[in-house]
């Protein structure tokens, strides 16, 4: 792979190309939709409304002062109340605009254009059995997706084994969505995504921190794998950041 290619990928230059391009938005396709849509026939689970958490208080300087990456987790498991703040912190809808074609969230976004589906890996949460979920922003719930045998196994060979992931009470799996990017920045999306999942599971870093919880994110998988687990494509929509997270011992 050249080093030089990859140099480009996180300099600012595509942007310039980017001037002679007409995206689909400028030919006017349709909007890619800002969530996957969720069969009925799959159960919804309520998850705790933001307005009725209460987690008690910490203030962002203390989050940021005790900020650091845990790879050692208690055996307790996440309550269902800590897990709806987690998942509001990392994606949660604080408004719709665009006459429901674009959402405002609790991270930014390029273009407020959001191409993640945030995916759960559940091990020990209280009310849930064990396997994949995934969040649905727009309503605030969380859909079954299915259990998984052998859960803790899979998720560590999905990561070349590092076990700390198996033992954690919950993994975060963020897919992105490429073509909700590239509608409206096509060749500079790839950099945007980038950055976007940064911005993403800072959010969880800190948030964890206000529940006495420790997170490790994981940039190393087997793409095959992780994307095999939670039954996605691979190249319409694809695994692209995890982090494990447990309650801090």
């Amino acid at each position: 792979m050249n080093k030089e290619v990859l140099k480009d990928f996180l300099k600012a230059n595509v942007f310039k190309e980017l001037d002679n391009i007409k995206t689909d938005q400028e030919k006017e396709l349709a909007q890619p939709a800002v969530q996957k849509s969720s069969p009925s026939s799959i159960p919804l689970i309520d998850l705790v409304p933001i307005q009725d958490m209460n987690l008690g208080e910490t203030s962002v300087f203390e989050a940021l002062k005790h900020r650091k990456t845990r790879r050692v987790f208690s055996n307790e498991p996440l309550s269902l109340e800590e897990l709806s703040f987690l998942l509001w912190s990392v994606q949660g809808v604080k408004k719709i605009v665009n006459k429901g074609y674009a959402t405002l969230r609790t991270v930014p976004s390029a273009g407020a254009r959001h191409s993640f589906e945030t995916y759960i890996a559940v091990s020990k949460v209280e009310g849930l059995e064990k396997g994949i979920y995934r969040y649905l922003p727009l309503e605030h719930k969380l859909s079954f997706l299915f259990s998984v045998e052998d859960l803790q196994g899979k998720l560590d060979e999905a990561v070349f084994n590092q076990r700390f992931v198996g033992k954690s009470a919950v993994t975060f799996i963020w897919t992105t969505i490429p073509y909700r990017m590239e509608w409206r920045y096509d060749i500079a999306s790839p950099k945007l995504i980038s950055l976007d999942a940064g911005h993403v599971c800072e959010n969880l870093y800190l948030s964890a921190e206000c529940i006495n919880a420790g997170v490790c994110a994981v940039a190393a998988y087997d793409q095959e794998k992780i994307d095999g687990l939670i039954n996605v494509d691979g190249n319409e929509e694809f695994t692209i950041y995890l982090a494990a997270v447990g309650k801090a011992e």
